[in-house]
């Protein structure tokens, strides 16, 4: 059963695009749908979620407390080695561990997972090491098609839903 997601931001979360104003502000655009999937998955299902990103933003920062998400890591050259220390200190094994990235260095930590997955608009080379390609581009709901996914794997897609309708 997979207690943690682990999640890149650019390409994954978002679009992949990066827009700065005439002041050099950042910004960057999220899907609904993804964040309701992952507030659902750590505030309702009290499971974990992690953010490891290669970029630094405050926006992402905003963006992960909004959701619930447990650990936040920004600007890392290795992710791997902070997806190792996030396991240790989750005591998880990798099999409880699904990831969603969309690039070349997500590679050691989609390796590594239980589960992985990229977004439908992921690099080729990416698209064949995961275990599922999404439906989904990624910042269009690509994170949505991953936790629904594991939700109807894990048999708690029914716990997913009714957390909703009470």
């Amino acid at each position: 059963m997979i207690e943690l997601i682990v999640l890149d931001v650019d390409g994954t979360l978002t679009n992949g695009s990066i827009t700065y104003d005439e002041k050099g502000i950042e910004s960057k655009t999220f899907d609904v749908k993804d964040g309701l999937a992952i507030a659902t998955w750590t505030k309702k299902l009290n499971k974990k979620a992690a953010i490891i990103t290669g970029r630094k933003s405050n926006i992402v920062e905003k963006r992960a407390k909004e959701l619930g998400v447990t650990y936040l890591y920004q600007n890392i050259d290795n992710k791997d080695e902070i997806l190792e220390k996030i396991r240790k200190k989750e005591n998880l094994s990798y099999n409880q561990i699904a990831i969603i990235g969309d690039d070349l260095n997500d590679i050691k930590m989609l390796q590594k997972a239980g589960l992985s997955f990229c977004p439908q608009d992921a690099v080729p080379y990416i698209k064949k090491i995961v275990h599922k390609v999404c439906q989904n581009s990624g910042g269009n709901g690509a994170v949505r098609n991953m936790i629904d996914h594991i939700c109807f794997e894990d048999n708690i897609e029914e716990d997913f839903i009714k957390v909703w309708i009470k």
